[in-house]
Parts: C-alpha cells; structure tokens; sequence
C-alpha cells in the first residue's frame, strides 16, 4: 500500500512538472514567433494586451534559464478589456459566460494589433493560495556548481502534503548557498562542497487552473503559462528597492484581494481575501436600494472612507427610472455612503492584516505596503490602511512599458502590466532544470502522500 502510495505521489509530482514544461515550450514558441497575448482574468473585468517582442536580445538557447536567459525587449501592439462575465472571488463559475467575455477581449486586442494570437499567457487571483518554504541540502559531484547539482538540490526538497485537489503554480528557488555563503541567486560555475537552496512552492485549488485552461483552449489558443495575480501585480509595483529590502503588495480587485510579499526580488509568500471592491458596491446597491450598475456609478464618483463635516451636505442624487417620481427624486449623503463603505473596506484591510501577520511580514527588514488593483482608488484610502496596517502604506501603480495606451495605466492593469513582465523575464522555476526522474522523489514526496495512506 505504502509503495501504491509513493507511485501515486511521484506521478502526481511528475504530471505538474511536465505540464508546466509544456507550457514553458510553448512559452518558448510564443517568442520565437514573436508575439503572445496577455489575459488577466478578473472578476470585473478581463484585459488582453498583445505583446510584440521586438528581437534586440537573444530568445535564449537551449538549457538558459530565467532571469539569465536574456529575453529580448517587448512593446504593447494591442490592448483592450470587457466586462467580466462568470468569474466570482477570483474563479470561474460559469464556463461558457467566461469563454465569451476571454473570446471579446482577445478579439479586441488582436484586431487593434492588426496580427493573429495562437499563444496566451494568463494570471488569475482567488483559488485559495497557500504558500510553503522548503529547503535542502546536497554534496557537490564535482568542484563548481553545474546545472545538474541546481537540479539536484530542487529535486531533494521535501515537498509538504498539500492534499488532493490543489496544484503547484509557482515554485521558486529564492535563496542558493554554497558552504558558509548564504544569498546568492545563481550559484552556477561558482566552487564549493556543499549547495543548498531556500523554495518558495505556492499551491492553488486545481480546479481553478483546469477551468481556465479549458476556456483558453474553448477559443482556440494555447495556454503558454499560468501565474497569480498577486505575483505579477507585485512585480508591476514595487519599485526596485521594496523588492529588495522587503514590501507587501496589496492588490485589490472587484472579487479578491490578493497579498504578496517579497524580499531579496523574489516573492516568499501569497495569499488572497475573498473580498473587493464589487463587495463594496453590492453594499451600497443594498444600503441605498439602487442597482449594481447605479451603486458601481455612486462609488465611482463620490466615495470615499474618511468623513469630513461638509459631507454631511454634499448631497448625491440616487436617481431611478422607476417611474415613481418622488422616489426617483431621492438623495443621500455623502456621509451616509462613506458609512455605508468604510466598515468594509475595513473588514477587507483586517483580512490583510491577518494574512500578514500569519506570514510574519513585521520580522522583514523593511515594511512597505503598496495598494494597488482597481479597488485601491478610493479617496482616503492610503491613510485608513496605514492606521489598520500600521506600516507605511503607498498607492502604487504599474510601470510604464513601451506601448502600454494611456488607459491601460491605473492600478486596475497592475496585474496584466505585471503579466507582461513575466512573460518577458521569467523568474527561474523547479520545472525550468531538467530534474532527473530518477532523482524525483518517492522518498522526498513521504509527507504529500500520508493523506493517500490515512484514507486508502
């Protein structure tokens, strides 16, 4: 039973290592042909952006890696975004509402682009991520670190038992150390006795990754690689010294708030709210008794989280078109809509809060927190999260790439902007070093299957 156990849990590692070789192949084609389209997947909206690399820098040869690789540049030739259909807290619900809005909005980037996308990269938030830190240890064959000893230190991590239903999305190696030298981020070439290696491994709900892949396919393109929000909106806002010092990244989308943290430029921990800004228009649509759309209006244009004595005056026409003249004639205040939103933008930042307690944020050498995501532009928001978060606290808004149309730059395309720089500088993963399979690990996968045995 024990052995039936070990070749279930070496299989299952295997099917997620080559499937996210297959997506790194594909990846690979998407730039050699020169283009690829970026899908972020919300639960208000879904932007496409096509990409074109532009060729200044080597593709990468065979057995280059991640940041080493030495992609070329890129440029923003398309870019466009629909409503979100089907998608719920980060997920997909409704499969055939989300291929039609996917299929609208890569229809629109193309046609803007002028060229047609077989290959898509895509980001998604919710999905219940969980994030693990592992570590090994291994003696070097030789005297310089080689490919195969990377492989080997990978291959040797004791991989935790994150249950059934869930598969890997990201695992990162995010510190290597070579004898007593701690910090490096390629010790390929160098020479020691010993490597050993720090991996950041996130897990998602399997089901989530399957429904987009089908969507994808459903509008026939490839799936040429896959990535949380939460990373890539990180990567799009902190600025190089939060990276490297140690920031959070609060993205805040209409469905999910996604959490990242990073330190030393590689993310160490994600997680997601199940709450946004579309919780806080449905509190209004029910507060005010207004539709979602009339309610998504009054936020847009006059919340806000902190009162001042003239909001008890500023008087906001609720409006109607249910032909009962007085109560289409209704106002509030815009102190009644900033108590109606404020005790949830609250209860999403407690949320945060906790999720970064948990990770131990307070312990990093640095402690910003950037906001970002379309929910993050509500007015005063900044300081009511630097009270409840306690730390220093910035909006942040994505970095400008070649291209990007002016509409595409607020902190709502913090994700997809992200998206695109992954795309072009893929941080080196487990499954981009060719792990033996004889390496891989029925002794190191012990703990991933217990579950298998407990209820065989």
């Amino acid at each position: 039973m024990v052995d039936l156990a070990n070749d279930w849990g070496e299989q299952l590692m295997m099917d997620i290592y080559d499937s996210q070789r297959t997506m790194r192949h594909m990846r690979k084609l998407a730039m050699q042909r020169g283009v690829v389209a970026i899908l972020d997947v919300g639960s208000s909206k879904i932007a496409a952006l096509v990409l074109r690399f532009d060729g200044s820098g080597p593709i990468g040869e065979e057995g280059e890696i991640g940041s080493l690789a030495g992609q070329s540049g890129f440029r923003v030739i398309g870019a466009a975004t629909t409503r979100s259909r089907g998608v719920r807290f980060g997920e997909i619900h409704a499969i055939q509402e989300t291929e039609r809005a996917i299929r609208t909005a890569l229809q629109a980037a193309q046609k803007m682009a002028g060229i047609r996308v077989d290959h898509v990269i895509a980001c998604f938030a919710g999905a219940e991520p969980r994030s693990y830190g592992l570590d090994a240890r291994v003696e070097l064959e030789g005297q310089s670190v080689s490919e195969q000893d990377v492989a080997r230190v990978l291959a040797s991590c004791d991989v935790p038992d994150y249950g059934e239903g869930r598969e890997v999305l990201h695992a990162q190696p995010v510190n290597f150390s070579l004898d007593h030298r701690t910090g490096l981020s390629d010790p390929r070439g160098q020479l020691g006795n010993a490597l050993s290696v720090d991996l950041h491994m996130l897990t998602v709900d399997a089901a989530a990754i399957q429904h987009l892949a089908h969507c994808i396919k459903r509008c026939d393109l490839e799936l040429a690689g896959v990535a949380s929000s939460a990373y890539v909106s990180g990567i799009s806002t902190l600025v190089e010294d939060e990276q490297e010092l140690g920031a959070a990244c609060i993205d805040m989308g209409g469905g999910a708030t996604g959490v990242s943290i990073f330190i030393k430029k590689h993310m160490i921990y994600a997680d997601s709210v199940a709450m946004g800004g579309d919780h806080v228009t449905s509190d209004i649509s029910m507060g005010l008794q207004v539709p979602m759309s009339v309610a998504e209006r009054i936020k847009t244009f006059y919340g806000g989280v902190v009162a001042t004595g003239m909001d008890d005056r500023e008087k906001i026409e609720i409006g109607g078109d249910t032909g009962d003249y007085e109560h289409d004639r209704r106002t509030a205040s815009r102190a009644e809509l900033i108590g109606i939103m404020r005790p949830r933008v609250e209860e999403i930042l407690e949320e945060v809060r906790a999720r970064l307690d948990a990770a131990g944020f307070d312990h990093l050498p640095s402690q910003q927190i950037v906001l970002t995501g379309g929910g993050s532009q509500i007015p005063g928001l900044d300081g009511l999260a630097s009270k409840i978060l306690g730390q220093q606290v910035r909006l942040g808004r994505p970095l400008r790439v070649h291209g990007l149309p002016q509409a595409a730059t607020g902190p709502s395309f913090s994700s997809a902007v992200g998206l695109a720089l992954f795309a072009a500088h893929p941080q080196d993963e487990w499954w981009d070093f060719d792990i033996p399979a004889d390496r891989y690990p029925a002794r190191s996968l012990k703990r991933a299957v217990k579950w298998f045995r407990d209820n065989w």
